[in-house]
């Protein structure tokens, strides 16, 4: 059975808070997350990617830092910082469930009226 990881909006507006509020740099941790917790290779390929992104313009912001900024550092900050609050906030957590639907651990429901208890196939 695949595991299914449910979050409220709340909960996807805290993780996009955090991914900007750390301009960028704990972008990976929300991925880090669902990945543990719902363990899906596509959640690890997610994750990886953010790692590598986190991996590259560290270096690359440390290494430009000489003026008033890299434009092009920019054009790539801005469109991830982007796609991981899309992400998080559309594609990643699963809808969370009605009240009222049935849980694959629950009772089954009563019968209607009309039908009779018991195993069916042995009258």
């Amino acid at each position: 059975m695949e595991k299914r990881l449910e979050a409220g909006w709340f909960q996807r507006i805290v993780w996009s808070v955090l991914v900007w509020g750390s301009l960028g740099l704990l972008v990976w941790v929300p991925f880090l997350y669902v990945a543990i917790r719902r363990g899906r290779g596509s959640d690890w390929g997610a994750f990886a990617a953010f790692v590598f992104y986190e991996c590259v313009t560290l270096p690359w912001s440390s290494i430009t830092s000489r003026g008033e900024g890299d434009p092009i550092l920019g054009a790539v900050v801005v469109p991830c910082l982007l796609t991981a609050t899309a992400m998080l906030l559309f594609a990643v957590f699963d809808r969370q469930s009605a009240r009222g639907a049935q849980s694959p651990y629950a009772a089954p429901p009563a019968p209607a009226q009309g039908q009779a208890y018991g195993y069916p196939y042995g009258r």
